[in-house]
């Protein structure tokens, strides 16, 4: 992990980007770890790309965190969504606080176990906290009921389950974990 560099991405790096979230959809594990397929992800314009880095990349409304080895390559990656209270989620329920959503979680697997996922969830989290007013209380995230390893690494990490369950199209379920602001009330 000692030669990896954590930071946001940039809008001119759409295609890598995009590359990282195709590498992601094509690993053995996309099933239980994410809402998208590969077909879906490479039907997509490249204005989706583009937009979608220029979007995590700036701004308030999201950020997308990569850990860049000393190759250039990138290893994993997490994006924050936030939530502003008074708003819908992306499942369209109402927000009551503010809370930053982690979503797109990928480690490419011969980099899991080494502190990638480690480090791409500290500096996710530390922008949510350091995000200027409104403040958000929490951070969020959702795994797939048969999704054990990605469970387990974040109880490791802090995060609860809230209790909150989400039932897919496909009958399996999804549960809610949570991580409270540090001397906050969430």
């Amino acid at each position: 992990m000692d030669q990896y560099v954590v930071r946001a991405v940039r809008a001119v790096e759409w295609e890598r980007v995009k590359g990282l979230r195709i590498d992601a959809l094509r690993d053995p594990a996309a099933p239980v770890a994410f809402l998208e397929t590969l077909d879906q992800a490479e039907a997509r314009s490249d204005g989706f790309w583009q937009e979608r880095a220029a979007g995590a990349a700036s701004g308030r409304r999201a950020r997308q965190f990569v850990a860049e080895g000393p190759d250039g390559e990138w290893d994993g990656s997490v994006t924050v969504l936030v939530e502003e209270g008074g708003t819908s989620d992306f499942f369209g329920n109402p927000v009551e606080q503010g809370q930053g959503h982690l979503v797109g979680v990928f480690v490419r697997e011969g980099r899991r176990g080494t502190g990638l996922a480690e480090a791409l969830f500290a500096a996710a989290v530390e922008w949510v906290w350091a995000l200027e007013g409104p403040a958000l209380e929490r951070v969020r995230l959702f795994v797939h009921e048969d999704n054990a390893r990605a469970a387990a690494f974040y109880r490791r990490f802090g995060f609860v389950a809230s209790g909150t369950v989400l039932k897919l199209e496909s009958g399996a379920s999804e549960h809610e974990y949570v991580l409270g602001r540090p001397g906050g009330t969430a």
